[in-house]
């Protein structure tokens, strides 16, 4: 086999997601399964449907593309606003979107109607996270603007926190978005199906009783994918961590000087990286680089620390392993959100998924 791969334990993320979507169920919130991370991967999307999810979120059409033309059958949102320019793909490939401009739900509507649909939408409010969403004073004046709209159905409002700015939810901003939404229903005279507050942020809030009874549907991708929520990176209790494992391949095996020789100045990547001189050690560079993987949010398995990067190789320091480790061995990597994302978007990244037991998640290296 080749190197590198990004080995998929599609049983793990199957049973993450039954363990979220009962967690949610238990709150009365439905959950769309985000499937971003994993580039609307099919056997991904798959196994979060075999879980419970009740529909698949991307935030790329050409992911929404990539899992309908595998024959995958769901309801699919896209969760990043629409461009102007793509109205006409995105009401033919997803049944929902989010959206915040008024001049963008026209373009909808207008797309809609050119295709024979009706295309419904979800307004996103700012709470405070400044990334996509109208300023909450203004969310129920663009609510009445698209009533007259043939071609599109308002199913619900929402809010996405903890993402560009870290803003937690709290039973405060719950609140004020329930409030939006009761509001909306009054003013135009419309039942909201969706009050959509919740991501992987919002499972504290949730299991802690803290949520309002009126939100009824969140966007979960990492709490099913790596069992974490988003604001402390704790475990979900029940979930496993490792349903994704990176594997590359020992190209070097050499003993070097723990720090740089000569005059520093900046890496390839504008960086000063500072390294601490233990004098020598054993230095291994494997078959992954920057180009492949956030090498910041990659944990090895194996006793060894990863002192530096490049485009092509990471650098370990597996002094611990000396008399053990060979050139050409491989060794196993944990993976953060941000390493997950970079890793299953690289091609130079095998992706391999499979069911049950293929290799022993504790070893240190293979």
């Amino acid at each position: 086999m080749a190197y590198p791969v990004l080995n998929i334990d599609l049983d793990r993320i199957e049973h993450n997601a039954r363990i979220i979507v009962d967690l949610c169920a238990s709150h009365g919130v439905g959950v769309s399964g985000v499937t971003k991370a994993v580039c609307g991967h099919p056997q991904v999307a798959a196994a979060m449907l075999r879980g419970g999810v009740t529909g698949i979120a991307d935030s790329r059409l050409e992911n929404i593309q990539r899992m309908r033309g595998a024959g995958l059958d769901a309801p699919y949102m896209l969760l990043r606003l629409p461009s102007l320019s793509r109205v006409d793909e995105v009401t033919a490939w997803a049944g929902v979107s989010l959206n915040s401009e008024a001049e963008t739900l026209e373009a909808l509507s207008a797309a809609a109607l050119r295709q024979g649909r009706v295309h419904e939408v979800v307004l996103m409010v700012d709470l405070g996270d400044l990334r996509e969403g109208i300023w909450p004073d203004r969310v129920v004046d663009l609510a009445k603007s698209l009533m007259p709209l043939a071609g599109i159905r308002l199913k619900g409002i929402g809010t996405n926190l903890a993402c560009f700015s870290g803003t937690v939810p709290t039973r405060s901003n719950m609140r004020y978005l329930a409030e939006l939404a009761a509001e909306i229903e009054r003013t135009c005279a419309i039942s909201l199906d969706w009050v959509s507050g919740l991501n992987s942020s919002g499972l504290i809030l949730m299991a802690g009783g803290g949520l309002p009874g009126r939100i009824n549907h969140a966007r979960i991708g990492e709490a099913i994918l790596l069992g974490r929520e988003t604001t402390h990176r704790k475990p979900r209790p029940g979930t496993y961590q490792d349903a994704f494992v990176l594997q590359a391949e020992v190209v070097e095996l050499q003993r070097k000087p723990s720090a740089f020789k000569g005059e520093h100045g900046e890496d390839a990547f504008g960086g000063h990286p500072h390294f601490e001189n233990h004098g020598d050690i054993l230095h291994a560079l494997v078959n992954i680089g920057r180009q492949d993987v956030a090498v910041e949010g990659i944990t090895p398995l194996a006793p060894a620390t990863v002192v530096g990067a490049s485009s092509d190789y990471v650098g370990l320091d597996v002094s611990a392993l000396a008399g053990t480790i060979r050139l050409g061995d491989v060794l196993s990597f944990h993976l953060n959100y941000a390493a997950l994302l970079a890793a299953m978007t690289s091609p130079y990244v095998e992706k391999r998924c499979f069911s049950g037991r293929l290799f022993d998640h504790r070893i240190m290296y293979a």
